[in-house]
């Protein structure tokens, strides 16, 4: 409804000195955070649905074709939209061709498109192609997938990536609905983060369609081939064919977990619930496209012992992509809840003890974290100022961890019973919206501390450096129990062997890996792996951590380092990647870490290959 519209429903309820509860919600406007990475003007021109009708052409490495808005004009002679790297070939309004004009690059931002409108302006269309600095895209080569028989195209969005495949208002505040025709070879299926099909179709074209409201930076899209498989009838799995039983298999528990989730905080607002298991050059752990959780291979693990990374993505349907950060400043409204609903999911299913090692270890991320950034006090507050820099920058542990953090010890503040009222509540009334910081302590004020007269720190937790002194304590009892082993092996009270026949689970390994200390003897070092076989470890979490601790510790031997350069060169999530190559920077094998980079780079996604260009200084 447009502005002028609504100031006459307004000034009729005056005038009737009474409105109903549905007039008052029309007469509402809107407000719009000011997001310093967008070029949009949602508060005078927004986008209100995109028809998307796109090919791809692996050929060519391109993804081309017409991206159709249904906009709302609030008074606005232009709409912009964000482009970055993009071939504008043509815009249109109302079937009209306009001229349209891209404004000056910004290395972060990109450009924006300027398209001049009308006040009874109702579609803008726009023709455009990609190139090959599109960021969002990885085309991968058929030896770069499991099947190694067919190509395969992935997309990231988050952050602001989505801008370098579709001219968008790519700003999260800006959510809109979407429908898509993709055109593929025939050999390939289509999946998006919208209603999808579950098989291929002889001609290679496939209809998409978001009717719930989303945040740009959740347009996703794979092509590949992939298969399908139910788990419950709305769970179920997408992944190359070699690898569908074995992702069937570790991800069993994904209905148990939508199940959980609802028990604590309501109805799963997406209707489907699927999860595709993407090539290995994937740059996260997962990401929570509405519908269609993307995922890194990097947890097929055999014994659904990573699968708390699907736990996670499931409660961004909640915390995240139901409620939804305004700008990438209130990244920790993300991210935050999202690790506290993950571990609530993980205790219902498995236990109160298996949520406090998950905790724990992320409370040692935490406390890394926040060591790292020690000349960077600011970069460790909730709330954060990214202006002029890749919201990149904010996704790290100080949004995860000490958003969890807080809101775990909000929780032993308040009560677990009242926490849970507040947050059922929380996403219930702010569903299908975005939130800034600002808006949500004073909704916190308001609706749980102020109504339970209880007084809380929520400044020095918000807006202040580090972690205050109130915070919860995390213990695991398992984990003091790793540690009086450490102790004995480092006194020699046990010896190797004895340790590896432990009854530890996968996060018990972890911890004990992550926490060898520093000045145990090489010879201690290689008995260990001699006992433990960590250097051939199957599990990628294990591998990850135990090769980090041998770069740390110069342990050379058991091939050590020819199967780290085997895992850079085959996983490209870039957690994993960026420990690693940390790791080496900081034992002075930045020389080796470079002619790594240089053989691994081809593999890894435009996410990871910023972050170690970064590191290692490659311009």
């Amino acid at each position: 409804m447009k502005l002028f519209n609504k100031s006459l429903i307004l000034l009729a309820c005056l005038i009737n000195a009474a409105c109903s509860n549905a007039d008052k919600e029309n007469t509402e406007i809107v407000s719009y955070a000011n997001d310093s990475h967008s070029y949009a003007k949602p508060s005078e021109a927004i986008a209100k649905h995109l028809s998307l009708d796109i090919v791809v052409d692996f050929d060519k490495k391109i993804v081309s074709g017409i991206a159709d808005y249904t906009i709302e004009n609030n008074g606005g002679n232009e709409i912009i939209f964000d482009t970055k790297n993009l071939i504008i070939h043509k815009a249109t309004v109302d079937g009209k061709d306009v001229s349209f004009s891209l404004g000056a690059d910004n290395p972060i931002l990109g450009q924006p498109l300027s398209i001049p409108i009308n006040n009874d302006s109702k579609l803008v269309s726009i023709k455009y192609e990609t190139t090959d600095k599109t960021e969002a895209l990885q085309f991968l080569n058929p030896q770069q997938t499991a099947d190694k028989k067919f190509p395969f195209l992935l997309t990231q969005g988050q952050a602001i990536l989505t801008r370098t495949w579709i001219p968008i208002q790519d700003s999260p505040q800006i959510r809109l609905t979407y429908s898509a025709n993709v055109k593929v070879p025939k050999d390939l299926l289509a999946i998006m983060s919208a209603e999808n099909p579950k098989a291929k179709n002889e001609n290679g074209k496939y209809h998409f369609e978001m009717r719930q409201a989303i945040s740009p930076y959740l347009i996703a899209l794979a092509v590949g081939d992939l298969v399908y498989k139910e788990i419950s009838p709305r769970t179920g799995v997408y992944a190359e064919r070699s690898m569908i039983e074995k992702v069937h298999y570790e991800f069993a528990d994904m209905e148990k977990m939508v199940k959980a989730a609802e028990a604590l905080y309501g109805k799963y607002a997406w209707d489907q619930f699927d999860v595709v298991v993407l090539p290995p050059s994937f740059p996260f752990g997962g990401m929570e496209n509405p519908r269609l959780t993307f995922a890194t291979p990097t947890v097929i693990a055999g014994d659904r012992s990573l699968t708390s990374l699907i736990a996670h993505e499931l409660a961004h349907s909640w915390s995240g992509n139901l409620v939804t950060n305004a700008t990438w400043d209130d990244f920790w409204l993300n991210e935050g809840f999202t690790v506290y609903f993950e571990m609530r999911i993980m205790e219902a299913l498995y236990g109160k003890e298996h949520a406090n090692m998950l905790a724990s270890i992320g409370r040692q991320d935490l406390t890394e974290e926040i060591e790292i950034l020690k000349d960077k006090p600011e970069a460790t507050r909730l709330k954060l100022n990214l202006k002029g820099k890749n919201p990149d920058d904010g996704m790290n542990s100080i949004a995860y961890d000490k958003g969890y953090l807080f809101l775990r010890t909000l929780e032993e503040s308040v009560g677990r019973d009242k926490m849970d009222s507040f947050l059922k509540e929380y996403f219930n009334t702010n569903a299908f919206s975005t939130i800034t910081t600002e808006k949500f302590i004073s909704y916190l004020k308001n609706e749980l501390l102020i109504k339970n007269n209880i007084e809380f720190n929520i400044d020095n937790w918000v807006y202040k450096a580090g972690v205050p002194n109130n915070a919860a304590q995390i213990q695991s009892d398992k984990f003091l129990i790793v540690e009086d082993a450490i102790n004995d092996w480092k006194n020699g009270n046990i010896d190797e062997n004895l340790l590896c026949e432990s009854d530890w689970n996968i996060q018990q390994k972890i911890h004990f890996i992550r926490n060898i200390p520093i000045d145990i003897s090489l010879e201690k070092f290689e008995a260990l792996d001699n006992a433990c076989g960590f250097t051939t470890a199957k599990n990628s979490y294990i591998a990850m951590v135990w090769y980090e601790q041998a770069i740390k510790h110069n342990y050379r031997k058991n091939a050590v380092d020819t199967q780290i350069e085997s895992f850079l060169m085959n996983v490209g999530r870039r957690w994993y990647v960026s420990t690693l190559f940390k790791a080496l920077v900081a034992n002075n094998r930045i020389d080796e870490a470079k002619v790594l980079y240089q053989k691994a780079r081809p593999n890894y996604h435009s996410v990871t290959v910023n972050t170690i260009d970064e590191m290692l200084g490659i311009n």
